[in-house]
């Protein structure tokens, strides 16, 4: 087989080779719950200015205005080309791919070989027939591992994201978003003419700045919007002009701090914990794989075996994505779950008065609650919270934070399908027992947050009409 990594993925290849791997790993702390509960993993933040006004301020520029989000440096690109691109991609997605033909792209879902997530990011078909999945490491560590095993005739070009790629070498894309009610307008503006009509997740070329600009027909927080990308050279031109262009209708540029909570308004949960830390099929990637991206596994949940934390895509609200009309990386696990799904995707509207408590405990004398941090309380990569009802376990909590357009503390969870009706009222375990050693984890008492079902996403809105705008 033909080596299928040109320079730039080699030499990605490079650095991961000079870290332990995951399996080494594993067994040197005496099992997966004990290696990731302890992980002092690197800092998984955004690269990007906090704030721009104030996050509560762009929070509500997304629902009320319109906002401009800068994604060019957070995501790893990975990039294949060859006769073979469409099958490799098939292998390993639970997605259909028929009629998936240049200018479309899709939410890519990815499981192992027992049906569990391991992750998802988006799909990308360029014009010249290039595929591009943006997003999360994991997904593309998968990827090109079953490339590089499976004798696909693929080449891969990988971009690391801002915070492992080489000091002062720039990312090989701008990636901006520009979301709200007023995103169609600002475009018409930027363009100087009518916007091009596009379907949600499809793609047009527009010019800008005297730039040529790839746009999808996208959706974050909820809100109508599209994704605006390029070579990295033209970056700052579009953005200054979609900035000059946006400053009659409210835009604001969002900070790291209202972008982490963008996804609890659209409902989509990120990257949980990926079912590749145990069972014999998948040795060989965690042997390939190195620990530099690995993350914490933290919250409240509390496992011996690291089965039990595992999801699989029915239960984060995937299961309208998943086609059996090709044969992938999972199916016939997947098959079984199909015809009667136990856990489905929630919101759950965590009780003001318990939150309120908590931040109390802070100023009183004794032991305090954990700090719930705002306006993103999730703390590891792998946030997993118990849901309980009546002290028995019935979800997982996966992703929190606090909505200032809601005026809520939330997270997003998978819940038994029995417990999903709005209204239902549960418990969130909060804080870990026992206290790991992750660092930014303090000594702390585990409590009990009532929370409220709810839809995900939350608003009515978010949950169908902006596909349509």
């Amino acid at each position: 087989m033909r080596n299928p990594l040109p320079v730039a993925a080699a030499r990605c290849d490079s650095r991961r080779m000079t870290s332990e791997r995951l399996e080494a790993a594993i067994q040197r702390a005496g099992g997966a719950v004990q290696l990731l509960r302890n992980w002092n993993a690197r800092a998984h933040t955004l690269p990007i200015t906090p704030e721009h006004t104030s996050w509560q301020e762009e929070q509500a520029a997304w629902r009320d205005t319109c906002v401009l989000m800068d994604q060019s440096h957070h995501m790893t690109d990975l990039f294949l080309r060859g006769p073979d691109a469409l099958k490799l991609l098939s292998h390993v997605g639970v997605n259909s791919f028929a009629n998936f033909g240049p200018g479309k792209a899709k939410q890519l879902v990815v499981a192992d070989y027992d049906g569990h997530y391991i992750g998802d990011v988006i799909l990308f078909h360029l014009p010249d027939g290039t595929f591009d999945l943006v997003g999360r490491e994991i997904v593309m560590d998968w990827v090109q591992y079953q490339l590089e095993v499976g004798g696909f005739d693929v080449e891969a070009e990988r971009d690391d994201n801002s915070a492992v790629r080489p000091a002062g070498v720039p990312p090989k894309l701008y990636r901006y978003e520009l979301q709200g009610p007023n995103a169609r307008a600002v475009v018409e503006r930027v363009l100087d003419g009518p916007v091009p009509e596009l379907r949600f997740f499809a793609m047009a070329e527009f010019t800008i700045a005297g730039r040529r600009v790839h746009a999808l027909r996208h959706g974050m927080a909820g809100q109508p919007g599209y994704e605006l990308f390029g070579p990295w050279a033209d970056g700052d031109a579009v953005r200054d002009a979609i900035l000059a262009a946006g400053s009659d209708f409210g835009m604001k540029r969002v900070g790291a701090k209202a972008y982490s909570t963008a996804n609890l308004e659209s409902g989509w949960i990120p990257p949980t914990l990926p079912g590749i830390f145990s069972g014999e099929r998948t040795k060989g990637f965690r042997e390939w794989l190195g620990t530099e991206n690995l993350g914490a596994l933290g919250g409240s949940l509390h496992h011996d075996r690291i089965e039990d934390y595992y999801v699989t895509p029915y239960d984060l609200g995937y299961g309208n994505v998943i086609a059996f009309d090709h044969d992938f990386i999972g199916r016939e696990a997947l098959e079984r779950i199909a015809p009667n799904p136990p856990r489905t995707k929630v919101s759950l509207i965590w009780d003001a008065d318990d939150v309120t408590a908590v931040f109390g405990s802070l100023y009183r004398p004794g032991p305090s609650a954990k700090t719930i941090a705002i306006p993103k309380a999730r703390y590891a990569l792998y946030q997993k919270d118990a849901i309980l009802k009546d002290g028995a376990l019935v979800g997982q909590s996966l992703d929190v934070g606090y909505v200032a357009n809601e005026k809520v503390m939330m997270s997003l969870a998978t819940i038994d399908v029995a417990l999903s009706a709005p209204g239902t009222e549960v418990t969130v375990l909060w804080g870990e027992k026992p206290v790991s050693a992750k660092r930014g984890v303090e000594p702390h008492e585990q409590v009990e947050i009532r929370a409220t079902v709810a839809p995900a996403p939350i608003g009515d809105y978010a949950r169908g009409a902006y596909r349509d705008r």
